[in-house]
C-alpha cells in the first residue's frame, strides 16, 4: 500500500502514446470557434470539401456512435448522409474511453447490440484498410459471493437462447485465463469468449473510413448553431458554412446532447460524471506471460482490469457518495472549447478499489502507476442510452446517454440504420426508448439517478429489482398518500404503484431474492381476495389518449388491426409495424361518436403516443390527439362482490344485463363523476374506473368503507400479474412485441384481416399465414421447488435449446408455477414434455391447455348456457 503510494505520479500527459496506445491523439484544447472564412461562409476552404445544401441523415456529433451511424446508413444504401462534428471526430468521451467490449449485458435486447457490435469489429479491419486495434482474450466477471453465483446462473438461463457463447466456471479455470489472480475468494467466474478491448480512436477512424467509402460526407469542423423544423416534418440544419436542408437529424453529440436538445425546446436527462482508470508501468509478471490476459471484473470489488500492453489497466466505479458528477454542465453548458481535455484525477475516491484490486491481483501491489485517467463519460437517470425517434416532434431522433459507448456503438449504428431506412425498428429496445422520460424527469431526479446508477454499477442484479433515489417524482396518484405506508411500491415510467400490500406480522419492506421471498405468502392471499371477495389496485400508470375529430375513426382503423368498437363499447386491439410484428397492445373505448380513448401501459405511454402521432401527421388526418395521463386516475376493481361495492354507490344500473362486458358508462360513484368500463386485466368480474386525479381519493375511500361488509381489500401488480397468467392473458412487452407476429403470439382473435381497412402490417400479416408458423406461443405448466420462472428463462428439449419463457409466475389457485413460452411448431402440442431452466436447473415442464382457469365472462356464460 505505502509503495504504490508512494510511487503514484498522477501526470495528465499531452500525449498518451506512453500508456500503451489508450489514445494516438495528443491532448490539447480544441477551439470550437468558427473561423472568419467559416463566417464568411466560404465552407470549402475550411471543410477542403464542398458543402451540400441537402440530406437524407443529418448526424450531429462525431464520437464512436455516431460515425457507426453514417457508416451503417451509407453502407445500407442510403444516399446523402452527411455527419456534422463541431471540433474533430472522438472529441468528448470517445478518444480516453478505455475500450472494453463483452457480449455480456444482463439485459435481454442490448446481448444483440454488444453481437452486432463486436462482429463489425472483428471484421472492420478487412473492409476499411485500418487497423482497430482489437483484442479479444475473453472476459471473466468473477463471484465471491453467494449471491453472485445464483446471479451468474440467473443470466446463463437468459443467455443460452442467445447465440452468444457463456460459461459458468470454477475458480482453477479463472485463474488459467488470468495467472495473476488470488483465487482465495473466488467461488465461480462467467466467462464470455470473445470479449476484450479496442482502441476507440482507431474504431472511429476505421468507422469514418468506411463512411466516406460507402459515400457518407463527414464535416468538421461544423458545429451546429440551430435546428429549425419545417412545415413538412424536416429540418434547417444551421451551421457557420450554411444551412443544411435533411429529412431527419439524429442527435449523437455526447456529452453536448443536451445543448443539442434545448435547440428545439428538450431537456434530455443525461448528465456527465467523472469515470476515473489506472494505466501501470511495465509488471514483470505482465510482461512474462505467453498469452495475454482475459478482462476481469472483480463484482464486490466494483472495478475492470485488463491488460494494456506490458501492464495493467483497471478502472473503478466509487460509491454513490463518492462519485462526481459534472453538474455545473446540466446548469451552464460545456465550457466552449472542450473536447479532449480531462478532469483533475482524485485517487482518494477510489482507493478502497485499489487496496481491494490489490488484494485479488497481488501484483499491483509492486506496479508503479504512470496515469490516471478522469474524464467525462454521460449517465441516463437508468444508466440504458436513449436511441430512437423522439415524441412530440417529427424527424428527431436520439443516440445519446452512452455509458458503454464503445461496446454499443457497432449494434446500436446497425439498429438505428435499419430503423431509419425501413421505417421500423429491427428488434425490441424498448428499454431504450428515448421517449421513457417525460417532464416528471427533472434535473433532481436525473442527478439522484446517475449517482446511484454508477454508484450501483456491480451490485447484484436481482429479478424484479427497485432503486429508490429520487423517488417520488412529481408523478403520485391520487391515493398515493393513502397507501405508501402500506405497501411495497414500484416504479413505472415516474409512478409508484403497489406491489403487494402487507399484513399484521408480514416480514415488509424490499427483499429481492432470487428465490421466492417476503411477499410470496401475501401476494397469495390478495389473489385469494380477487378469486372470492373483491379487491382494490390503482392503475393510473396507464397511458391515457383521447383521439377525436372527423377522420378518427379512418386513423385508428389505419393504426389498428381489430374492428374500432361502437358507441358506448371496448375492445383490445394492437398496432402492427409494417412488417406484420406487433408494436402495441391498446384498449380502444369509444366514448361518443368519434371520440376515442386509448390506453396502453405505463412503459409504453410515449412510445405509442409518438406512433400514433407519426401516422396522423404524415397521412394528414384531421384529429386531434391529446395525452390525459396525468390529468386521469384510475381505479381497478375486481372479484366475485365487486357489483355489489358499486351498486352501493350508484344508481346505474351494475347488472350483467345493464352494464355489459367491454361495456363503457359514465356514471356517479358517491356522486363523483367517473368513467367505468367494465374490464378486468385479473380475469375476473370487474370494472376500471377513470377519475379526475383531485376526486380519486374521495372514490378510492367511498368503496373501502362500502365495501366493509364484502371483505373489500387492497391488491397489487404482482398479484395481477400472477391473475392474468392463469387466464391465459398476453402481455406486452413480454409475450408479444416487435420481435414476435400477433399470429405466433396466439392473438388471432383481435387481427381482423378481412376488415376493409388497409391497416399497417395487413399485407404482411397476409403473407405470414400463407406461409405458416414456425413456432408457438405454448402455455407451460413447470414443476419447480422454491423458484419461479419470471420470463426469459432457456427452454430445453433432449439437451437442445428449443426455446424461451416471455413470461412466468406461481398460480395460487391451482398451487404451481406457470409460464409462457415459444416453442417450434412441433414441441406445441398439449402434453409434450419440455424442461425449463432456472438457477442452472432444468426443471420438468408440460405443455398444457389455457387456459388454467376461466374469465369470469366465459364462467358466466357457460353457466347460462348449462342452465338453459
Amino acid at each position: 500500500m505505502s509503495r504504490i503510494l508512494n510511487l503514484i505520479s498522477i501526470q495528465l500527459r499531452k500525449d498518451f502514446t506512453a500508456c500503451g496506445g489508450i489514445s494516438r491523439l495528443p491532448l490539447r484544447t480544441i477551439s470550437c470557434t468558427p473561423s472568419k472564412h467559416a463566417e464568411e461562409g466560404d465552407a470549402s476552404s475550411v471543410l477542403r470539401k464542398r458543402w451540400k445544401d441537402t440530406a437524407d441523415t443529418v448526424i450531429i456529433g462525431g464520437g464512436c456512435v455516431g460515425v457507426s451511424l453514417a457508416y451503417h446508413l451509407a453502407k445500407g444504401g442510403m444516399k446523402d448522409v452527411v455527419l456534422l462534428e463541431k471540433s474533430e471526430l472522438t472529441a468528448g468521451s470517445t478518444w480516453h474511453a478505455a475500450g472494453l467490449t463483452t457480449y455480456y449485458h444482463p439485459g435481454i435486447n442490448l446481448k444483440k447490440v454488444h453481437f452486432d457490435s463486436i462482429k463489425l469489429y472483428e471484421s472492420l479491419e478487412a473492409e476499411t484498410g485500418q487497423a482497430v486495434g482489437f483484442h479479444q482474450p475473453g472476459s471473466v466477471r468473477i463471484a465471491s459471493t453467494a449471491a453472485r453465483v445464483d446471479e451468474m446462473k440467473y443470466q446463463m438461463t437468459r443467455t443460452h437462447w442467445h447465440v452468444t457463447p457463456q460459461y459458468l466456471i470454477g475458480p482453477e479455470k479463472v485463474q488459467d485465463l488470468f495467472p495473476l489472480l488470488n483465487i482465495d475468494k473466488v467461488l465461480a467466474g462467467l466467462y464470455t469468449p470473445g470479449d476484450g478491448h479496442i482502441d476507440p480512436y482507431s474504431l472511429t477512424m476505421a468507422l469514418a473510413a468506411g463512411a466516406r467509402m460507402y459515400g457518407a460526407q463527414i464535416y468538421n469542423p461544423a458545429p451546429v448553431t440551430g435546428l429549425k423544423p419545417t412545415s413538412d416534418g424536416k429540418w434547417d440544419v444551421q451551421t457557420p458554412h450554411g444551412t443544411i436542408r435533411a429529412n431527419c437529424i439524429v442527435n449523437t453529440a455526447g456529452f453536448w446532447a443536451r445543448e443539442v436538445g434545448k435547440m428545439i425546446g428538450f431537456e434530455h436527462p443525461t448528465i456527465p460524471v467523472h469515470h476515473q482508470y489506472v494505466v501501470t508501468a511495465t509488471v514483470p509478471e505482465v510482461k512474462a506471460l505467453k498469452k495475454e490476459l482475459a478482462v476481469i471484473r472483480d463484482l464486490e470489488g466494483s472495478y475492470y482490469m485488463r491488460q494494456e500492453r506490458d501492464g495493467l489497466l483497471f478502472g473503478p466505479y466509487e460509491k454513490m457518495e463518492k462519485m462526481v458528477l459534472q453538474d455545473s454542465w446540466v446548469r451552464d453548458g460545456v465550457p466552449p472549447g472542450f473536447g479532449k481535455e480531462l478532469f483533475e484525477s482524485d485517487l482518494d475516491r477510489i482507493m478502497e478499489h485499489i487496496e481491494m484490486a490489490m488484494e485479488i491481483v497481488p501484483v499491483l501491489k509492486k506496479a508503479d502507476i504512470i496515469n490516471v485517467v478522469s474524464g467525462p463519460i454521460t449517465y441516463t437517470p437508468d444508466l440504458l442510452p436513449m436511441v430512437g425517434p423522439h415524441q412530440g416532434i417529427r424527424n428527431y431522433w436520439t443516440a445519446i446517454g452512452f455509458g458503454y459507448g464503445v461496446i454499443h456503438a457497432g449494434g446500436i449504428g446497425k439498429f438505428l440504420s435499419d430503423w431509419i431506412r425501413n421505417r421500423e425498428p429491427p428488434y425490441d429496445l424498448i428499454e431504450c426508448d428515448p421517449s421513457r422520460y417525460g417532464k416528471w424527469t427533472d434535473v433532481p431526479f436525473m442527478c439522484a439517478k446517475a449517482r446511484e446508477s454508477y454508484g450501483f454499477n456491480n451490485v447484484v442484479g436481482y429479478p424484479k429489482e427497485e432503486r429508490f433515489a429520487g423517488r417520488p417524482t412529481s408523478r403520485t396518484s391520487g391515493v398515493y398518500e393513502l397507501l405508501k405506508d402500506k405497501c411495497s411500491m414500484g416504479f413505472h415510467a415516474g409512478w409508484e404503484q403497489p406491489h403487494w400490500f402487507y399484513k399484521p406480522g408480514d416480514d415488509t419492506g424490499y427483499k429481492p431474492s432470487f428465490r421466492r421471498t417476503n411477499w410470496f405468502s401475501s401476494v397469495g392471499g390478495e389473489c385469494r381476495l380477487v378469486m372470492e371477495k373483491v379487491g382494490v389496485i390503482d392503475l393510473t400508470p396507464f397511458g391515457k389518449f383521447i383521439v377525436k375529430g372527423m377522420d378518427s375513426l379512418k386513423l385508428l382503423d389505419r393504426l389498428f388491426a381489430n374492428n374500432m368498437p361502437k358507441v358506448g363499447q371496448t375492445n383490445i386491439s394492437h398496432m402492427l409495424t409494417p412488417a406484420g410484428r406487433v408494436f402495441a397492445e391498446v384498449t380502444i373505448t369509444q366514448m361518443t361518436p368519434g371520440e376515442f380513448l386509448l390506453i396502453t401501459g405505463s412503459g409504453s405511454e410515449l412510445h405509442d403516443l409518438r406512433w400514433i402521432e407519426t401516422e396522423a401527421a404524415e397521412g394528414r388526418y384531421d384529429v386531434d390527439i391529446s395525452n390525459v395521463t396525468d390529468k386521469i386516475g384510475v381505479l381497478g376493481i375486481a372479484g366475485p362482490n365487486s357489483r355489489k361495492v358499486l351498486q352501493k354507490l350508484t344508481d346505474e344500473d351494475m347488472s350483467d344485463a345493464g352494464f355489459k362486458f367491454l361495456h363503457c358508462k359514465n356514471i356517479q360513484l358517491a356522486g363523483i363523476p367517473v368513467r367505468a368500463i367494465r374490464i378486468s386485466y385479473t380475469g375476473e368480474l370487474g370494472w376500471e374506473l377513470y377519475i379526475e386525479q383531485k376526486n380519486m381519493a374521495a372514490v378510492y375511500q367511498a368503496m373501502m368503507e362500502g365495501g366493509k361488509d364484502e371483505g373489500i381489500d387492497n391488491f397489487g401488480t404482482y398479484a395481477m400479474a400472477s391473475l392474468r397468467l392463469e387466464k391465459g392473458f398476453r402481455g406486452w412487452g413480454a409475450e408479444m412485441n416487435c420481435d414476435t407476429n400477433p399470429l405466433e403470439a396466439g392473438l388471432d382473435y383481435f387481427i381482423k384481416l378481412n376488415k376493409p381497412a388497409d391497416f399497417i402490417g395487413k399485407a404482411a400479416l397476409q403473407e405470414i399465414k400463407g406461409k405458416g408458423l414456425k413456432r408457438k406461443l405454448s402455455y407451460l405448466s413447470v414443476r419447480t421447488d422454491d423458484v419461479d420462472p419470471e420470463g426469459n428463462e432457456t427452454i430445453w428439449h433432449n439437451g437442445k435449446v428449443v426455446g424461451n419463457t416471455t413470461s412466468g409466475a406461481y398460480s395460487y389457485s391451482s398451487q404451481q408455477s406457470l409460464a409462457f413460452g415459444y416453442l417450434p411448431l412441433e414441441l406445441s402440442s398439449v402434453g409434450q414434455q419440455v424442461e425449463v431452466e432456472l438457477l442452472g436447473k432444468k426443471y420438468p415442464a408440460t405443455v398444457i391447455q389455457e387456459p388454467l382457469v376461466l374469465t369470469e365472462p366465459t364462467r358466466t356464460r357457460l353457466a347460462k348456457k348449462a342452465k338453459a
